[in-house]
Order: structure tokens, then sequence, then C-alpha cells
């Protein structure tokens, strides 16, 4: 197990559950966020266990910022054993009317920004022979699902390549992909509960979706994907036409 992680996006959601989850195990975390207050409530619960917590205030879209977190990471002094690269929102899926410099901004936070972490914490962990990578991803990456699918796709294939090129040297890469999650996620698209169109049995918890996935990160997998029931639906998205895919996919925001 990893003695510190860094976190992205922890300040709710996915990223907020990590960081309760790896502080139960005793893990130091720095955890990154803009919401300073949001951070602050997140460190604040898991400070009461035996790990260090250590809260980063950072907009991953400023470089200035970013590159203040790509330092930290690569600080020798005080090491990353764990990158999780959690940060992230989703658009509407409508790209024809959607703002060009939004969805600019998504794809740099999707995909710029997690490889230049990794580019980061990667020669530290490759010079102590060990660390793990966990980049969040998405059953949308999978599927045709607008912008959205599109990076996450990326990160998929990315992860898949990093881990077998750099686990016989110690350092992991796991691509997390989560289907319909009970976080804020939706609500931050607009889409109040209740309305985001998605059958009441695809939705995921979180406590749960971390707990697999971080079992998989100790398996050292390049994919992990929590739940039978969407391991079965992206299996079945392989075999199915495109067109038949996307709508489906498309029944939740």
């Amino acid at each position: 197990m990893a003695r510190t992680a860094l976190i992205t996006g922890a300040s709710s959601g996915l990223g907020a559950e990590f960081a309760r989850q790896l502080a139960a195990r005793g893990v130091g975390l720095v955890l990154v966020a803009r919401d300073r207050s949001a951070l602050e409530a997140v460190a604040a619960e898991v400070r009461g266990g035996r790990a260090a917590v250590e809260v980063l205030v950072a907009d991953l879209l400023d470089p200035d910022q970013r590159d203040a977190v790509a330092a930290r990471l690569a600080d020798p002094q005080h090491p990353i054993d764990m990158l999780v690269n959690n940060a992230g929102y989703g658009l509407d899926l409508a790209f024809e009317t959607n703002d060009v410099d939004d969805e600019a901004r998504h794809l740099a936070l999707h995909v710029e920004v997690p490889m230049r972490l990794m580019h980061a914490v990667l020669p530290r962990m490759l010079e102590r022979g060990s660390g793990r990578i966990v980049n969040v991803a998405s059953v949308a990456g999978f599927v045709p699902r607008g912008t959205y699918g599109a990076v996450k796709g990326w990160l998929i294939q990315f992860s898949r390549w990093a881990n077998a090129r750099y686990r016989r040297r110690g350092v992991t890469v796991t691509a997390v992909c989560p289907g319909f999650v009970h976080t804020n996620f939706h609500e931050r698209l607009g889409l109040p509960p209740g309305e985001e169109g998605v059958p009441n049995g695809m939705w995921l918890e979180a406590p749960a979706v971390v707990s697999e996935a971080l079992r998989d990160v100790a398996r050292g997998r390049s994919v992990s994907i929590p739940s039978a029931r969407y391991r079965a639906l992206v299996a079945l998205s392989r075999v199915l036409p495109d067109a038949l895919v996307m709508r489906a996919a498309e029944r939740g925001r």
C-alpha cells in the first residue's frame, strides 16, 4: 500500500471517497481541488485517522497552478507513492451547440492535465521501483458518447499502454471506469436528482466503486470496471452497431 497519495478533484464525489478509504488505510494524503472550503471540509473529515493530510488548492486549467501540483509530485524529499487523477466534469452531448472554448477546456482537463501529472510523477516512481497511478475514466470511454466518451477513451488506452510498459519496473497504471455513480457530478451539469434519465438499477454507490477500484489497483490491473452489470454492458457494446450503442448511451446525461 502506498504511503502518500495525491488526489485531484478531491473536494467531492469519487475524489473525496478515495480520500476517505485511503486515509482509513493509513495513507497520507495530498488533496487537490479549486474550492478551498470544500477541500478543507474533506481534509477535516479524514484527519481523524492515522494519516497526515496536506491541502493544495489549485485550478488545474491554470498553467501556473497546474505546474505547482506537478512540482509537488516531482518533489524527491516528499515522495508521492500514488497519484489519483480524478478531476473532471461533463458537458452537454450537443457538441454542435456547445461553446468550443468550453470543449477545449474539457479536453485539457481530461487529457492534458493527467498526462502532465503522470509525466511529473513517473520518473520518481521509476527511480524507486514502485508506484501506483490511478486514472479515473468512465465506461463512457468504451462507447460513442460525445467528447466526454472520447477523452475518457484516450485515458483508458493510455493507461493500458502505460501499465504494460511500466509494470515490469514496479509502477502500475489503472484506468478506473465506473458507470453512473451517486455523486454531485450530474448536479454540476444542471440536472436535478431524478432527471438524469438513468434507470434506478444502473446507479452505483461511491464507496463500493472506490473499494472495488482499489482492489483492482492492488492487483495491478490496467482497467477496472466496478460492478458486474457494467462489465457485461461494456462487453455487449463491443458487438453491437455504433448507432444502437450511441442511442442507448444517450439515455443518461
